[in-house]
Formats: structure tokens, sequence, C-alpha cells
């Protein structure tokens, strides 16, 4: 599936609307003579078009590692996985970073204003990929299939095709949900290149988002069936299990009942965990399809950006680690770190990493390091994240050691989650499901994690009686920080504004402070505001 790159680039500008602006990102129509009745008069056209569909989440333009973007700004921030990893990471207690980018440090202080540029190139990435989608779905409806005179088996291919796309915009449109609230709202039944956006409410959305996916449970392909790299079935059951178990969040409605339902259907698809925690962000984790629902693929030869894990890898190594330890050449890029937020939910201290009593999943560099912050830009304060390295399980480099692009994949869904999802459902009163099952969900994850498999113990293993809320969004921060869960869930938990949970430089002060509830929403970018007259911007902005 990696040779999707390649055919990415073949699609060429035909359908790139590279945006100097948001005035009209959801309804631009292509401007050059490659137009959609030449893209799509064969069915390479249509592998090329979904190729571009797909890569959109991993390339930022046509030429790469820059040139030709995608959206307008600095290609190298505007990665979806980037981006989305710098607003729901950088705004908590995971991740903080030594950079002074303009707008950088305002995420993780709690100072971002609609003018804030990484505020701004995540909206933009998003608009973008729908507007992609919208054409790619107009193009692909059964009277231009049947116009064009495709055989069945190509007009079948293209059916899935439009299926997998509507179920990208839907996890496009639940992040715009998720980030922003109300937010331009268009789709491939509105008209191109006439009017402007109108903005959606967040319950409109979450209502779109849920009747998609509802939808597109039939059309998709089995769990686990599809080829590696594209969207099946199960991870329609994942999103709808996220976005129930937000909707309090979302639109005030209990929702936790229908969450676990659908967390349960991807239990019962035939996943399992995989053995080894620390091999699931390696070079070669495109084999852990047993755990990980669907990835963004990332190839160091194919797929050169300065974002993905690239980035999480590079940013989070300078001196004293040697960058070549993580499957990097030169000396890394010394800005991320976490904060003792993260660290202090594992046993550390002096316990060795192979004891039996060792959460493995705790993945630092300490050496050189101070656990304290009093210097945000400062890389020495913080402890350093290792849990992406650009390695393949048996330690051999990745393919692009010389140029230090990653290899590594990055997991939108992973079984755990669904665990997770179970659990904290019937804590918050779903009848659907009980602590007994909740309880060995969570004990199957902290047996990998303390390494029961090699030791033989019971270390690590809980009781009903240990099963709380707050375990859970502890349990959460253990086995999934750094893969862009943070924020959402403590928003979830009432502990990402105000007082009740302050973490180092929350709200920008050294100990942490309260902040407003209002930044649990990011704003409008203002120039789409000026441009736009049918948007309101997000209240405290």
């Amino acid at each position: 599936m990696k040779n999707i790159f390649k055919i990415s680039n073949i699609f060429g500008i035909g359908l790139l609307y590279i945006l100097s602006g948001c005035h009209k990102d959801l309804d631009l129509y292509p401007t050059n003579d490659n137009t959609p009745e030449k893209v799509y008069s064969t069915i390479g056209g249509y592998d090329a078009a979904m190729a571009k569909v797909y890569g959109a989440m991993a390339l930022t333009g046509n030429s790469g590692p820059a040139g030709s973007g995608d959206v307008s700004g600095d290609e190298g921030f505007s990665d979806f996985v980037r981006i989305f990893w710098n607003l729901q990471e950088l705004s908590t207690d995971e991740a903080i970073v030594a950079w002074a980018d303009v707008g950088l440090p305002d995420i993780h202080n709690h100072s971002y204003t609609s003018l804030n540029p990484f505020v701004r190139q995540f909206y933009r990435r998003c608009l973008f990929h729908v507007t992609l989608i919208n054409e790619f779905i107009r193009e692909s409806s059964d009277a231009k299939i049947s116009e064009r005179g495709f055989s069945a088996a190509d007009a079948d291919k293209i059916r899935l095709y439009r299926s997998e796309a509507r179920l990208i915009r839907s996890f496009v449109y639940w992040a715009l949900l998720d980030l922003y609230g109300n937010v331009p709202f268009i789709t491939e039944a509105d008209r191109v290149g006439t009017d402007l956006p109108r903005q959606g409410t967040r319950a409109e959305i979450f209502a779109y988002v849920e009747k998609e996916l509802k939808e597109l449970e039939t059309t998709l392909v089995e769990p686990r069936t599809n080829i590696y790299g594209r969207f099946d079935r199960a991870s329609v059951w994942a999103l709808l299990a996220r976005l129930y178990l937000n909707s309090e969040v979302y639109v005030q409605t209990n929702r936790y009942a229908d969450a676990l339902t659908y967390a349960k259907k991807v239990i019962d698809a035939g996943y399992s965990l995989h053995t080894n925690y620390r091999e699931l962000m390696l070079a070669d984790n495109n084999r852990i399809t047993n755990e990980i629902l669907f990835a963004v693929p990332y190839d160091g030869l194919r797929s050169k950006n300065y974002g993905g894990t690239t980035f999480l890898v590079n940013g989070s190594i300078g001196a004293p680690m040697v960058a070549s330890d993580y499957g990097m050449s030169g000396t890394g890029w010394a800005g991320m770190r976490t904060t003792k937020g993260l660290v202090n939910l594992f046993t550390l201290g002096a316990t060795p990493v192979d004891s039996s009593n060792f959460d493995y999943r705790a993945q630092f560099f300490t050496q050189g390091a101070s656990l304290e912050i009093n210097s945000v830009a400062a890389f020495a304060d913080g402890y350093k994240v290792i849990k992406y390295r650009n390695l393949t399980s048996d330690g051999s480099r990745a393919s692009n050691f010389a140029e230090a692009f990653s290899d590594i994949d990055f997991p939108l869904f992973r079984l755990p989650e669904m665990y997770l999802i179970y659990a904290e459902c019937v804590k918050r009163g779903a009848t659907n499901g009980d602590e007994a099952t909740a309880v060995n969900y969570i004990n199957a994850m902290r047996a990998r994690a303390y390494r029961n498999d090699k030791y033989g113990n019971s270390n690590g293993q809980i009781s009903t009686a240990d099963l709380t809320l707050d375990f859970i969004l502890d349990e959460r921060g253990r086995e999934l920080y750094w893969e862009g869960h943070r924020r959402t869930d403590l928003i979830r938990y009432d502990k990402f504004s105000g007082g009740a949970y302050l973490w180092p430089f929350k709200g920008g002060q050294r100990d942490g402070a309260p902040i407003s509830d209002h930044l649990e929403l990011y704003p409008i970018p203002s120039d789409d505001l000026v441009s736009n007259p049918n948007l309101k911007q997000n209240p405290g902005y």
C-alpha cells in the first residue's frame, strides 16, 4: 500500500486546490486543463485520485518534502498527523516543545487566538481534504460510473473507493468537530464554486458523521480483509465508539451504551494484542495488523515530509542522545519532551527496565534530563519520549537513514483503545457490559505492559475494586500517550480547563494555572471569518 505515494504524485495538481486563504476552502474547482473528465475517464484515473485521497493524510504536497504544497504556509507544518498531534498533545500534560516558532508555544501555554498559524494550518488541511473527497465522491456516483461505461468489476471497485472516501471524510469531520466545534459544512451534494460554505453546528456535524458511519457499516469490507493502509468496517466501528464516547461533550447526550456496543464489535472482530508493546511504533509496525486497525502509512523514501512520524522521532532527539540509536542520522531537532504529569503515571525510580514490576510501556530517555521543567526553551528540562523509533523490530535501520525520514506508520485506531472505551462506558453506567469483562480487558493490556508473558507473575493485574474512572483515565495515558488522544480525554473528564488538574506550564505558569473553559475549543481562524460572513467565532475569542 505504500505505493500509494507513487500513485498520488501521478495524480498531480488536477485536484490539488492549493489554499492561500480559506474563503471558499470547501468548494474550490480546478482551473487547469487536467479536468475531471480526463482524470476519471479510466479506472487508472480513479486509482490515482483515490491514492491522493488517502495520501493527503501522509503527504504535504506533490513534490515532497517541500514544494507544490497542498495548503499555504510552511509545508513542513502542514502534515495532517503533525498538526493534529500538536493540537491534541502539546495542549496537555503529555508534551511540551522547546521551539519558538510563532504560535507554537501558545498551544501549551493556552494563549492561542484566531491568528495562531498552527490552529489555522490544521483547519486548512482538513478543509482541503474535505474538498478533495467531495470532488472524488461527485465523480464516483452511480450515474457517472454508468455514463463512463465501466465494467461491472471496475464499477464495484469505484463504489468501494467511494465508501472509503466517505469514511476518511467522516474522520476529518470528526477531527473538526472535536477541535473546533461549529465548522464550515459542505458535501458532494452542494454546488461547486458558487455559494460560500455555511457553518454547521456541532450537533449537526455529529449527526452527519453518525449517519455516514452507520451507512458505511454495510458498504465497507469486513475487518482485516482490505489491503494494508485502507479502511475497512472495523474502523467504522472504532470511530463510532470514539464519537459516542465523547457524545456528552459534543452534544450533551449520554451515548455510552452505544460506544460500548461498537467497541465490542471491534473487540470481537478477531483482533489481538501484539506481544511486545515496544514494537508498536517501530519502522516495521505495518506487520502488526492483529492490533492496529488502521495506521497512516509513512515511507522514508516515498513519502518524504517533515511531519508525521519523522517529526515525532527527530523532534524528540537531541544531545546527549545519539540519533542513530533511534534510526536517524544527524543530531535530531531537540524539541519535544514530556512533563511530569505523564511520567508520574508510571512506576519509575530505580527499578530496572527488565524488572518484573516495571511497566514496559514507560519509554523515556532521562540521562542529563530533569523531571522538572524550569524553562520551556531548554531541551534538557523534561524527560524525552522515545516511543517512536525508526528501527525495525530486529534492530535494523529503516529505508532512509541518511536523510532521516521515518518508515513508522502512525496508528489512528488500536485494539487497546476499544478495551479502554468498553471499561469506561461500564463505569459511566452502560448496562450492556460488565465490570468483570472490563477488568479482563484491562488486565490483558497490563499483562503485556508488565511482561507477565516473560516472568509468569501477576504484577500489574487489577481487580474490580481498582477499576475506577480515574484509574481508566490514567491507564489511557499509560497505553495511548503521544498517539493524539490526551486533549480529548482530559476534556471528557473535566480536567482540561479549570483548576481540577494542573500540569507544568498549563496556562503559561511554571506550576500550572487554571484556564478558561472556552479553550476547550480552538478558534475559527480569523481569515476565514473575514472572507466568509456565514461563520461565527467560537465563544471567548
